[in-house]
């Protein structure tokens, strides 16, 4: 799947996700926009679009520039504190894509992390809301996020590796 022109595009709130776009970017020599910084008319201009967006409550930040534009060729990274290796991310995939996108649509889950200390005033109200709602259920009915909720609650972790974008590039470059 080797594309001669590609674009790797994100947005960050806190950083990581564009921690990640910019190792992506420097793996595969391809141009780095904030999802701001380009114009949807701008994204037919690329063989391969590559979109980062963290994942919130509602959705994959930001997305919409590439769901509602069209693209050559989309691949979608999420960026979330829960961990990948265990996490279903079908429902929200499901919920931002339709689902002939979701069939041209190749995604991958990284990993990110959070600082309770720079989070908004928005973010802190929602983390105390999941927490309260994670601390009512009974300890043997609490998935592997809750508990990931309850031990980094209140604490600064980053959880980011640049070795996990190798499958995505190695996909983007055919291996």
């Amino acid at each position: 799947m080797i594309m001669s022109k590609i674009a790797v595009i994100y947005k960050s709130k806190y950083g990581m996700t564009k921690r990640y776009a910019e190792w992506i970017s420097e793996a595969l020599n391809a141009p780095v926009f904030e999802a701001s910084n380009i114009k949807p008319s701008q994204l037919g201009d690329y063989d391969t679009v590559i979109y980062g967006g963290g994942l919130y409550a509602n959705g994959i930040d930001g997305v919409k520039l590439v769901t509602q534009n069209p693209c050559k060729a989309l691949i979608v990274f999420t960026v979330g504190l829960a961990d990948p290796k265990i996490t279903d991310y079908t429902p929200i995939l499901e919920k931002t894509f339709s689902p002939e996108q979701l069939s041209k649509t190749k995604t991958f889950h990284l990993r990110g992390g959070i600082d309770y200390k720079k989070l908004s005033l928005i973010h802190k109200g929602m983390m105390a809301m999941v927490k309260k709602a994670v601390d009512k259920k009974a300890p043997d009915k609490r998935t592997s996020d809750d508990i990931g909720i309850l031990e980094t609650y209140g604490k600064a972790v980053d959880f980011t590796d640049k070795a996990t974008i190798k499958p995505l590039v190695d996909y983007v470059l055919g291996y």
